[in-house]
């Protein structure tokens, strides 16, 4: 591997980035080729990945199987899991989440999009922009991914021609920047080749940006969440039972967002219970400030009810409560959502009872075009709903959290993933705490 001290990787920053493409126009090898050109690969891993190759009838080493670890992925050739990657240079350090292409696996693009600050969208310069690509566009799009790298692979197949190159990277760029796509950089390549990948290409001298690693080295991070408001989802309830600390009462959990400190007033919801923060426990030491994403203890001053689910938040910047929740939503599951579905929504610690209300759009990747009450959503398709929950929640927008402005949907009956949903402005429409709840039916969905 590369050497890098200690210092030199304490100073760096970290980029998270997600690959996404079409089946077979080249993730894993853009992945493998980044890991190996880079020196990012172990000894005993590429003598593992010749040996594989060679029983599989290939001359050279085949990178994609770096990632491909699947027995699955491998006697199918296509990624099916996220296959995450760590690895540095000494300019960087980098989470890598390689997704699947196929428009089954679609839902694990989504999971692998959701925590990155860069997406790479690859296209196979023989078929150009497909509908897949559009979806991962989408997708990326959804999720607010602040960079979108779209690299156009396989040059080589087309004689690392310019024209097919620019024809491709207009495509995608005018598609992206309608769906609101606030970046993107086009960059053609030759993933087993290795043209632009690690190294400049001397076969697309037409070309003067930077390569794909180059790229991600010096593109700006900015995933400050001390920024936002504080928001903090109880995840454990800690009381030890011990003659040292009869009366210890803490909640542990990982700050979402924001920074909390000692001596500061906030208010726990949904029951909307004040208290002041007494104690601040990270990593087993007293602190007096704690940030997001650290995972800490919190003691308050007062024997306040906190439970797992509930949110501590400061009293001056806590979340409106709602039981109505707007939000665009990518369905993943193979059973169509409905009007009217039962589900459960799980929104950080929490999780609560919900009732699809409404459809009221489902989008057209071709032309960008709402299709207006479509009434239900099929696997991978992306809409607009409503949703009305048993429970109130404090759901922040997506634009302003990514944390604590998404949700899962759940079946209740197996526990399922069905939807990953992106909150819009949730209404209230008054005080929810206080709304009367609507009656029971016979299975207990109150609302």
């Amino acid at each position: 591997m590369t050497t890098t001290t200690a210092e030199q990787l304490s100073a760096t920053t970290l980029l998270r980035f997600a690959t996404a493409g079409s089946v077979d126009d080249g993730k894993s090898t853009l992945v493998g080729r980044l890991l190996h050109d880079s020196k990012s690969v172990l000894t005993d891993q590429l003598e593992a990945v010749e040996a594989a190759s060679l029983s599989r009838g290939h001359e050279g080493p085949d990178l994609a199987l770096l990632t491909d670890g699947l027995r699955a992925e491998r006697e199918q050739g296509i990624t099916i899991d996220v296959a995450y990657r760590y690895f540095a240079t000494p300019r960087r350090r980098f989470i890598l989440a390689d997704t699947p292409g196929h428009v089954q696996y679609t839902c694990n693009m989504v999971t692998g999009a959701s925590t990155a600050e860069l997406a790479v969208v690859l296209v196979d310069a023989r078929n150009g922009v497909v509908e897949q690509t559009r979806r991962h566009a989408a997708v990326a799009a959804l999720l607010r991914v602040p960079h979108v790298v779209l690299a156009v692979n396989k040059m080589d197949l087309v004689d690392y021609a310019e024209p097919v190159y620019t024809a491709i990277a207009e495509e995608f760029t005018t598609y992206a920047t309608s769906l609101g796509v606030p970046e993107v950089t086009t960059i053609p390549i030759s993933a087993l080749a290795g043209d632009n990948v690690v190294e400049p290409s001397a076969r697309m001298d037409w070309y003067a940006g930077p390569t794909v690693l180059e790229h991600l080295e010096t593109v700006p991070v900015s995933h400050d969440l001390t920024a936002c408001a504080p928001r903090f989802p109880v995840q454990y309830v800690i009381r030890p039972q011990s003659a040292e600390h009869p009366d210890y009462r803490g909640y542990a959990g990982q700050i979402a967002s924001g920074a909390l400190r000692v001596g500061e007033e906030v208010v726990v919801l949904p029951s909307g219970r004040t208290s002041t923060v007494a104690a601040i426990d990270a990593l087993g030491e007293p602190t007096d400030i704690a940030w997001a994403p650290q995972s800490v203890t919190v003691r308050l001053a007062d024997d306040v009810d906190v439970s797992r689910g509930d949110l501590i938040a400061p009293a001056a910047e806590a979340p409106e409560l709602t039981r109505e929740v707007e939000a665009t939503v990518c369905h993943v599951a193979d059973a169509p959502l409905t009007v009217g579905h039962r589900v459960l929504l799980k929104h950080t610690t929490r999780t609560v009872k919900a009732i699809v209300e409404a459809i009221a759009s489902r989008l057209t990747l071709d032309d960008l075009s709402q299709h207006p009450e479509p009434g239900r959503l099929e696997a991978n398709d992306i809409g607009r709903v409503r949703l009305r929950t048993a429970e109130p929640l404090a759901v922040d927008a997506y634009a302003l959290s990514r944390r604590t402005g998404s949700f899962l949907l759940i079946d209740p009956a197996d526990g399922t993933t069905l939807t990953a949903g992106m909150a819009g402005d949730a209404f209230a429409g008054g005080d929810a705490a206080a709304r009367p709840a609507g009656e029971a039916d016979d299975e207990g969905w109150d609302f």
